[in-house]
């Protein structure tokens, strides 16, 4: 296992974070011995970082990972929270009140990283978070430096999508350590131009605004909720970015594999192994339904980034 920097923060991630959310579930659905033996396999083949969430089971993710990691204390922990957008005036006790629920979950005092589930936007609209809620006196951002400050959490982030100019904005406050950025094989707009013949949402310059203020970009959405991993559907596919539909990232997958075939892994493999390709990435998150998922994607890890030929195939493609 490789690892890279985590931004600014001065830790090592290992390129694989272990995804505990509901989409792969198999911290929430699988059984109690296969949640340990995927557990216990992610940390001895080099695995130190767990990425949760208070939503993911509700909560059932966090419980199983209080069980799981006892005496593995030095793996690092994520998770994060969400905005009830309709309570504004109760920023600072929301966040507090879940934060003291997922630690007593997790079954510990502090975690690594706590970060923003809300999309961001100009405006607050349903569960979209104006960027202003986070970075005004007494919003998000106040909030979290303050249970910093108290040693409940040593590092704290945002969820990179909804509006790319709010994103920014937020980024380049200079104030946070982390965003999970969304940059696959259907969509890489966040690391580089894509042409107008592959749309997508435009999630250009993400990459560029972390480097530029020391933000660990967190990869996450590698498969596409699967889509990009399998032709099999189970029914948890859920695009996450306006004018995607399951039936378009199929058709985008489709001309994908067709170009570059198996000649780099399986499916899986190939979205692991470009995400790797990216260098301003500190790290791909990814989720796992069964243990072979996890010999898969440490597979992926050893064998390295997609070539320069691979990604040349891509760009070809983009363009057509």
């Amino acid at each position: 296992m490789r690892y890279r920097p985590f931004g600014s923060t001065g830790l090592e991630v290992s390129e694989l974070v272990f995804g505990g959310g509901a989409v792969g579930g198999l911290l929430i659905d699988a059984e109690e011995e296969t949640r340990r033996e995927a557990i216990d396999r992610a940390i001895a083949g080099g695995i130190n970082w767990i990425d949760t969430a208070a939503s993911y089971g509700q909560g059932r993710s966090e419980e199983a990972l209080g069980r799981l990691l006892a005496g593995h204390e030095a793996v690092h922990v994520s998770t994060k929270f969400s905005i009830d957008t309709r309570r504004l005036t109760e920023i600072a006790g929301q966040i507090e009140a879940s934060l003291t629920a997922s630690l007593e979950r997790l079954d510990r005092s502090s975690v690594t990283l706590l970060q923003l589930h809300n999309q961001l936007g100009a405006e607050t609209q349903g569960r979209m978070l104006a960027a202003d809620e986070v970075l005004k006196p007494g919003g998000v951002l106040d909030t979290l430096e303050r249970l910093r400050e108290q040693g409940l959490i040593r590092h704290f982030g945002i969820t990179a999508l909804g509006e790319t100019p709010s994103i920014l904005r937020v980024i380049g406050s200079g104030r946070i350590a982390s965003a999970q950025v969304y940059h696959n094989l259907l969509n890489p707009s966040a690391a580089r131009a894509v042409p107008a013949s592959w749309p997508v949402y435009d999630f250009g310059g993400v990459l560029d605004a972390c480097a530029r203020h020391g933000v660990a970009a967190m990869n996450i959405r590698v498969f596409s909720a699967g889509v990009i991993a399998t032709d099999v559907r189970t029914g948890k596919e859920r695009p996450l970015t306006p004018g995607d539909t399951v039936e378009s990232e199929t058709q985008k997958a489709r001309a994908v594999f067709e170009a570059l075939g198996e000649n780099y892994g399986s499916r899986a493999q190939t979205a692991i192994r470009f995400a790797l390709a990216e260098p301003r990435l500190a790290c791909v998150v990814f989720g796992l339904a069964e243990m072979s998922h996890l010999e898969e994607a440490l597979a992926a890890e050893a064998a390295g980034p997609l070539p320069s030929e691979a990604l040349d195939q891509l760009q070809a493609v983009y363009a057509g």
